[in-house]
């Protein structure tokens, strides 16, 4: 690819980029866009409050950025949750790692492939790509210890840092867990695979069972039963409370003209029109419907922690098969509909996911094949023969090299998420966030996949399949690969990052159905959008494939680093916006994802050693070669000692810690207290009726009439926040109303 090509990308990315940042910043300001850029809480706040018309809310500023960026962690965490600190932690990693590279590779290993030949240099804007990369350093080089000693400092840099964020990272998490408020899972375990008996249902099954084994901490238990109609009535209900509670008297008078997007309230007007007696008959009586039959799934609850995890580790039948036990998830967090599956069908539906997966990402090589054979303009001219004329001409030539693959191939990749929440659902997981990480690891290893072995192989190797005799050729052939598909490795990273980071903060979609409410179906009082959970499945598996290619490009081809800098930059005030202001905290698996991106950097590690391997061989470098070899084997050692060190912790609490908290719930005289919360946290179905409606409508307008007398003990705070800030109306809000006090 020629620099010139790659240009017209960074142009064409950076001004879609700034336009919707600036485009954002306006947005954020008008009172109508209130619930899409700053959640249920704030535009509740402000929901009944006049804010006259200012020039200011009509300007860019840059107020979210430094809102973002005075955003402690200790924030991040009380608002996110760990997997929200566990994320930024990810990317804080990836600044400091790639500043490292950057300042080694900008001004030691470029300088030597732009001159590691002896060439004529032409304008740097007729270049191409390649002579920036090693594969401009001639054989025999005395130059290639540079990339050997880059290698060097990048590894041991990225191991110090990774070392140093484990142990921080495994002390928050332990100070959050010990420092949260009693959680029911810490007591619950989840048993599945109860035994069929003919005498007595599952539920004395496992009263007995437990009862006889654990006489001094069983509690209670709670069955899980078939919910497949049930579920679905309760969902109903709760969706009705919610519309109910929404409906103001103008809605209700004003027709709607599409109600697919305004919920249909015309059919609640005529409901509210019955006699009593007939809407006293809607609320659901969850005595007749909880006789579905039950399942062999059971969440048994036990006096303390310490007796919980216990039952949750220890074999309990000969039959492994039988008496299934684990820790519950969080009571939110819980998967029901997955809850139904029979144990034993488990790994039948996992060995069935993962060949569907594996034919997935086969399927998937038609697009990515596609894609290839546009950044090679004469291949594409031989066989359209009709687009030779077009092709002359430069600008389109270089947009259809430079900025077009890229995007078709997000726009296919946009179908892997979805695809794989669905797999990882009939895999079975029975947690929300179980499902997420384990739909996360398998975008992951497809994007990985696509992005870069079958862009890798499709552009330069499956053309010289002969060449492949073994397994030892494969680095070398990577190695030759490589830097032929570093332009399209940089435009990628230009289009899925600096552009999906605008069109993350802009929110489009929530938009555009606020923008269809207001003006379609006129409703002035647009409540709230629901809850929306952060998407780690599709964000995480983003952050560590940029990682992956800046690890594998660094000593290769350095001149991606500075764009990778600043992806990740901008990554990190885009996201800590999004936690702060978007995204609510709903369920989370108490920092799961830092153990995935650990194993992900390892892999690019040892991945890029291996390559530089092949390089230096092909560059008949035996010295750089010799001392690339212990580095590998330094790398692996390192890995292991972190398995054995950090991931333990990740994976289960400590007995000591678990004691020491049950201790200081009894001397506290918390216990009693917890024991009521046990009994109903995993109870399956709930009562719902118009009266419940009704009473939580009545709180909802005390927790409004609170929030307005806060208001009005803050004016004045608020009033000499907005004259030092000319940010406008929002920023206003978030002074007086928002989650981080000051």
């Amino acid at each position: 690819m020629e620099l010139s090509a790659f240009l017209t990308s960074v142009g064409i990315n950076s001004a879609i980029a700034v336009l919707l940042f600036l485009l954002y910043s306006v947005l954020r300001k008008q009172p109508g866009n209130l619930n899409v850029y700053f959640g249920p809480r704030l535009a509740l706040a402000s929901e009944r409050q006049n804010y006259p018309p200012s020039l200011l809310r009509y300007l860019p500023s840059p107020s979210w950025v430094v809102k973002a960026w005075e955003t402690t962690e200790d924030d991040i965490l009380a608002l996110g949750g760990m997997d929200a600190l566990v994320f930024v932690r990810i990317i804080v990693f990836s600044i400091r790692i790639f500043c490292i590279a950057a300042v080694i590779c900008m001004f030691l290993v470029l300088p030597v492939n732009y001159y590691g030949k002896e060439m004529i240099h032409h304008d740097i804007s007729s270049e191409t790509l390649e002579i920036f990369t090693i594969a401009n350093v001639k054989e025999s080089s005395e130059w290639l210890w540079t990339h050997c000693f880059a290698l060097y400092v990048i590894t041991c840099s990225a191991c110090g840092l990774l070392y140093f964020e484990h142990k921080s990272i495994s002390r928050t998490r332990l100070a959050y867990i010990t420092g949260s408020p009693p959680n029911p899972s810490h007591f619950t375990v989840l048993v599945r695979a109860v035994p069929w008996s003919a005498e007595q249902s599952y539920s004395e099954s496992v009263k007995e069972f437990f009862m006889k084994y654990y006489a001094s901490s069983y509690l209670s238990h709670h069955m899980v039963h078939r919910s497949s109609r049930v579920q679905r009535l309760m969902n109903d209900a709760e969706r009705i409370c919610r519309v109910f509670k929404s409906v103001s008297a103008e809605q209700k008078s004003k027709p709607c003209l599409l109600p697919c997007f305004c919920g249909a309230p015309n059919s609640f007007d005529i409901l509210s029109n019955e006699p009593d007696n007939v809407r006293g008959n809607i609320g659901l009586d969850v005595s007749n419907l909880a006789t579905e039959k039950e399942n062999a799934v059971a969440f048994v609850c036990f006096k303390t922690r310490y007796a919980a995890v216990v039952a949750a580790e220890i074999l309990h039948s000969e039959n492994p098969m039988l008496w299934v036990t684990e820790m519950a998830p969080e009571p939110n967090d819980v998967l029901w509909s997955n809850l139904s599956i029979p144990y034993r069908q488990l790994w039948i539906r996992k060995i069935a996911v993962l060949v569907a997966s594996i034919a997935f990402m086969f399927v998937f090589l038609i697009p990515v094949t596609f894609v290839q054979s546009l950044t090679q303009l004469e291949q594409l001219s031989h066989a359209f023969p009709f687009l030779k004329g077009m092709f002359k001409k430069k600008f389109i030539s270089q947009v259809v090299t430079g900025y077009l693959p890229s995007v078709i191939l997000i726009l296919f990749l946009y179908a892997a998420p979805p695809t794989m929440m669905v797999f990882s659902t009939i895999e079975g997981s029975v947690a929300h966030s179980g499902r997420k990480k384990s739909a996360c690891i398998k975008v992951l290893y497809f994007t990985i996949w696509n992005v870069f072995f079958v862009n890798v192989l499709s552009g330069s190797v499956i053309g010289q399949l002969t060449k492949l005799s073994s397994v030892k050729d494969v680095p070398k052939h990577l190695a030759e690969a490589i830097p032929n598909q570093v332009g399209f490795f940089m435009t990628y990273v230009l289009t899925s990052g600096w552009a999906s980071l605008s069109v993350e903060i802009m929110q489009p979609f929530f938009l555009l159905r606020n923008i269809l409410k207001k003006f379609i179906c006129r409703i002035k009082n647009n409540p709230p959008n629901g809850t929306l959970s952060f998407p780690y499945q599709t964000e995480v598996p983003r952050l560590l494939l940029f990682g992956f290619l800046g690890f594998i490009c660094s000593v290769m081809a350095p001149l991606i680093l500075p764009f990778l800098l600043i992806y990740f930059v901008l990554a990190y005030l885009v996201y800590k916006n999004q936690i702060i202001n978007v995204y609510k905290k709903s369920y989370e698996s108490g920092g799961q994802y830092w153990p995935i991106a650990h194993k992900t950097i390892i892999a690019s590690l040892v991945l890029t050693q291996i390559i530089a391997l092949g390089i230096f061989g092909i560059k008949k470098s035996p010295v750089a070669s010799g001392f690339t070899i212990p580095l590998i084997v330094g790398t692996l050692l390192f890995n292991e000692y972190c398995r054995q060190r950090f991931f333990p912790s990740f994976q289960k609490i400590a007995a000591q810690v678990l004691t020491q908290m049950d201790q200081q719930d009894e001397q506290g005289g918390r216990m009693e207290e917890i024991y009521q919360q046990l009994k109903f946290a995993y109870c399956q179905f709930r009562l719902i009726s118009l009266d419940l409606c009704n009473i939580r409508q009545a709180d909802q307008q005390r927790d409004r009439d609170g929030i307005r007398d806060s208001e009005a003990e803050t004016a004045e705070i608020g009033t000499a926040e907005q004259q030092v800030d000319d940010t406008g109306t929002a920023d206003c809000y978030m002074d007086r109303q928002g989650p981080i006090s000051k």
